[in-house]
């Protein structure tokens, strides 16, 4: 049974490991992208998702134990500086894992690809902008915010409709003439 075991040794004795987990997580960093193998893939996400919050915070204690962990200055920098500013407002979740469904020659690992999320392209549309988030209560009626900023806007969807109601109010009057009202006094 594996109670109680959470840390996937990768088939390495620690001193290893921590190396091995110390470079991937450079090379992530300074590639955005990286290949691997689905296992090692998992073991990275837990290592350096830590480390990316804390370069949320730019301090120097942060960037000591940032470093601590990395021991490599110029992936240091690019995570303080072009990652940070990227996955500033991301209240976590900082890498994919994509499987890419092929395995590798020699022993039949299955290979994956790690990637910071906010550095991929394909899955953002072009040039969209993050929409603000809005509150929606009933307490207002609906559209007298968006009526009161832009009449021209509210009045372009309502033609084609008012047309509608036009020729439908036609086609009764001419079956049936419509009688005048009489105005109150």
């Amino acid at each position: 049974m594996r109670h109680g075991k959470k840390v996937n040794h990768l088939g390495r004795k620690t001193a290893h490991r921590h190396a091995l987990l110390s470079n991937m997580a450079s090379s992530l960093i300074l590639n955005k992208r990286i290949t691997t193998t689905v296992a090692k893939a998992k073991a990275l996400r837990k290592y350096v998702e830590p480390l990316l919050t804390k370069a949320k915070d730019d301090t120097t204690h942060s960037r000591r134990t940032v470093f601590s962990y990395l021991q490599n200055k110029e992936s240091v920098k690019t995570l303080f500086g072009e990652v940070a500013s990227k996955i500033a407002d991301r209240p976590g979740g900082y890498t994919r894992i994509i499987k890419m469904g092929d395995v590798r020659v020699g022993d039949n690992a299955e290979m994956c690809l790690i990637e910071l999320v906010d550095f991929n392209t394909l899955y953002t549309k072009d040039g969209a902008v993050k929409k603000a988030k809005t509150r929606r209560s009933r307490k207002g009626k609906k559209g007298e915010g968006a009526e009161a900023e832009a009449p021209e806007a509210a009045e372009a969807p309502k033609a084609p409709k008012a047309e509608a109601k036009a020729k439908a109010t036609e086609k009764k009057t001419k079956k049936a003439p419509a009688k005048p009202k009489k105005a109150k006094e």
